[in-house]
């Protein structure tokens, strides 16, 4: 018994620190990213794991597209009437930030992915800026969050 432990003492003493592991633990969420927990928490998507440019304006989508870009991410197809951000707040009902969700104000539209801490949430942005859809931490202060997929949306 004693030479079992003195064995297993001697092994972890001579374990080198490059074997044990190192870096986030990493599980995959139901948008299929890869969300990473660790000395610096992340979500990993298709763009990468500190975020990113995933697009340009989709065809289809007017100049101003972060409506457009909301709809095709949300509900996979074109919904014109949503391609201005305000008619988001008009259609649907306002609810608590949560995965899926979408934050809008008068000007702009995003969809709200994960949070990342306080007010910071990982959003799927269309037109964030410079014609480009980005995956990134944006703040949702001073948008109003209403849930795209309510079955009792206002007309």
């Amino acid at each position: 018994m004693r030479l079992l432990a003195l064995i297993a003492l001697a092994c972890l003493a001579f374990t080198p620190a490059e074997a044990r592991p190192r870096g986030p633990t990493c599980v995959s969420d139901n948008l299929g990213r890869e969300v990473c927990a660790g000395p610096a928490q992340r979500i990993q998507s298709h763009a990468s794991a500190s975020g990113g440019v995933v697009g340009t304006r989709p065809k289809g989508c007017p100049h101003r597209y972060c409506g457009c870009a909301a709809s095709l991410y949300v509900f996979g197809e074109i919904r014109p009437e949503l391609n201005l951000a305000a008619n988001w707040k008009r259609k649907f009902p306002r609810t608590s930030p949560a995965s899926g969700m979408v934050a809008a104000r008068n000007g702009h539209v995003m969809v709200l992915m994960s949070h990342a801490s306080g007010d910071e949430w990982w959003v799927h942005d269309g037109n964030s800026g410079g014609g480009k859809t980005r995956e990134h931490v944006r703040s949702i202060r001073g948008y109003t969050i209403v849930n795209p997929n309510s079955r009792v949306a206002s007309r």
